[in-house]
């Protein structure tokens, strides 16, 4: 994607908002704002931006698992399943 096709002033984004975020929500691109010639703000529609926020949870969280596997956090398949199992059945016991 080509940004500098998506930059506009604030003074751009002012006088046309409803045509910015209406191009927005259809594009699915984000669009930079600049102000004094400056790039200041990323604007972008709310499907993108969950979109974003899950893909970043996700890289957190594989990130997360890289460290605990450096670390030598790990336990092997077998014997997690066998304590995933164990939880059930107590937690079954109890209902």
């Amino acid at each position: 994607m080509k940004y500098s096709t998506r930059i506009k002033p604030i003074s751009y984004l002012k006088a046309n908002a409803a045509e910015v975020v209406r191009g927005l929500a259809e594009s699915g691109e984000p669009m930079i704002i600049t102000q004094n010639g400056e790039a200041t703000a990323v604007i972008q529609d709310i499907a993108s931006y969950e979109e974003t926020q899950e893909t970043l949870a996700l890289l957190k969280i594989l990130a997360l698992g890289e460290q605990q596997v450096r670390e030598g956090k790990t336990v092997p398949a077998a014997k997690a399943m066998r304590r995933f199992r164990d939880r059930i059945k107590r937690t079954r016991a109890g209902e």
